[in-house]
């Protein structure tokens, strides 16, 4: 532990409780100043509460928690931001309606008797923004920004309110490979002009190579702290969740699923041809078999969600042909729609378009067929919960949670929630848009051997994942685009399917070989 006048952050013996659930227990660990600290941990373990208790939104149990050697008010986010405290979180906190600059200085602009200085704002949101090495655009709204540059902003609107200790939870999980690296960037950056750096993320790689020092919480609970170099990956997952993960699981199972797929000659069980949506598709076409898992590939906006989208009747301004076992249909105008039509999609936003938060977890679930519950038009309580343990338990899903609230659950049982809700209803395709995103490596491992095991029990899937990796492992067949325009097709008894070869067509790189993850977009 360092020495007081080092230490920009001490937890000494912190607990925290929400009623009966104990989110941290008995935590004391030092955040040295100057340094980039990643905090990592399954779910639940307890990273992002220690956030709120540095940012002031909530107040500690027990304990005492000190910054720059002062005790900290708890619970006060003003008390946070005197001590030199900005938390900068994966939900922005921008206002699109807002230019850039306004956004910088919101909260905290520079008057005069009531009139502002906006000469003297403009200049010091440049000066801020050229010491961050970072592109200006003060009169731009921040919604024709992407979320990287809104990151940017919250980013400044710390630098001018002069923070030495940032905070950042899931920093990149939104962000493209390429947003990615430049984020990484600023942050050492700000690391070398003497800012304390305090992270939560769920990629380890991540972790690895940005972080100074590592702290690993499981179950409230602190592990270890150590200097990143004295960690591994497998070590980490180890401390994270107590056992040795298979994280190459998913491979084999993907391997597997593409070997049954390969021998397969049947006739494709839906067909999509020329969807088009105005401005943002044109001419996608594809077609998938029975428990084939295909992926859309291509880079952040290039109309992958989008496709999904309009499949699941989310955009009744969609165009093109689609077949069912050589039936042609209208592209589903309703979510009721599609369904009837056996089409059932995990968004990317699980809690704001797939769940109903206040709704028991068991109530998720059967909510998507209640007739399979109901008598006479009644909905039986214990009909209810059987088909809810029964499908949740094939998801490693505690049934002991079933009556919880949805928004009481971590991501990962959040999205095992959502599986659960489709093998319930048991709909014939599954579009599911990046599965695993924000999910610890454990929850992880076990989504992706459930996605598995549904393609292989005939279930058809279209998979969305800026993980391209795990794109790459998983789908039995591929397509790619481009600014919404379809690209390419990879199969496995052709082009083969990998990182370098959906980027090499996502960017038109005539060598896919050329175009290396490391230094490309997702």
């Amino acid at each position: 532990m360092c020495s007081g006048d080092q230490a920009a952050i001490r937890f000494d013996r912190v607990s925290k409780s929400f009623g009966a659930t104990q989110a941290l227990k008995d935590i004391s660990f030092t955040v040295t100043r100057g340094e980039v600290h990643a905090l990592v941990g399954e779910n639940g373990a307890g990273k992002s509460t220690c956030l709120g208790l540095v940012s002031g939104r909530i107040p500690a149990s027990e304990g005492l928690l000190v910054i720059d050697g002062r005790p900290l008010r708890q619970g006060d986010p003003r008390a946070s931001a005197a001590a030199g405290v900005a938390a900068i979180y994966q939900e922005l906190e921008v206002v699109p309606a807002l230019s850039a600059e306004a956004n910088v200085f919101l909260g905290n602009p520079l008057s005069n008797r009531g009139f502002l200085k906006s000469t003297e704002m403009r200049q010091q949101y440049l000066d801020v923004a050229r010491a961050m090495g970072v592109a200006a655009y003060p009169g731009v709204r921040a919604q024709d920004l992407s979320v990287a540059d809104q990151q940017v902003l919250e980013i400044l609107r710390s630098q001018v309110r002069s923070a030495d200790i940032l905070l950042f939870d899931e920093p990149s999980a939104s962000l493209a490979r390429a947003e990615k690296d430049a984020l990484h960037a600023l942050i050492r950056r700000l690391r070398e002009a003497g800012k304390t750096i305090l992270f939560v993320s769920h990629d380890l790689d991540e972790v690895l190579a940005l972080a100074d020092t590592v702290t690993v919480f499981r179950n409230g609970e602190l592990q270890a702290t150590r200097p990143v170099a004295d960690w591994t990956k497998a070590q980490l997952v180890e401390a994270m969740i107590g056992r040795v993960v298979d994280t190459e699981a998913y491979v084999r199972a993907g391997s597997a699923t593409a070997a049954r797929v390969r021998d397969c000659v049947d006739a494709p069980v839906l067909e999509v041809e020329e969807l088009e949506l105005d401005g943002v598709l044109a001419g996608v076409s594809f077609s998938l078999r029975e428990g084939e898992v295909l992926g859309i590939g291509g880079l952040v906006g290039s109309g992958r969600s989008t496709v999904l989208r309009c499949l699941a009747g989310l955009v009744p301004s969609a165009r093109g042909k689609l077949r069912i076992d050589g039936v042609e249909y209208r592209i589903p105008r309703t979510v009721i729609e599609a369904l009837k039509l056996g089409i059932a999609m995990i968004p990317e936003d699980r809690k704001g378009l797939g769940l109903f938060a206040a709704m028991s977890s068991g109530d998720n679930i059967v909510c998507a067929d209640r007739s399979a519950v109901s008598t006479a038009g009644f909905m039986s309580k214990k009909a209810s919960y059987e088909a809810a343990a029964n499908a949740a338990s094939r998801f490693g899903f505690a049934t002991s949670r079933l009556r919880h609230a949805a928004s009481t659950l971590s991501g990962g049982n959040q999205q095992k929630l959502l599986l659960a809700r489709w093998r319930h209803n048991a709909p014939r395709f599954l579009l599911a848009d990046e599965p695993t995103r924000g999910i610890d490596i454990g929850a992880k491992a076990e989504i992706v051997e459930s996605l598995m095991a549904m393609a292989d029990s005939g279930l058809s899937i279209v998979l969305v994942s800026s993980d391209l990796e795990e794109s790459a492992a998983l789908c039995d067949n591929a397509i790619v685009l481009a600014h919404g325009q379809h690209v390419a097709t990879l199969d496995r008894t052709g082009e083969e399917i990998t990182v370098e070869g959906i980027l090499g067509h996502a960017f038109g790189v005539d060598n896919p070989e050329e175009a290396r993850p490391e230094v490309l977009t997702s």
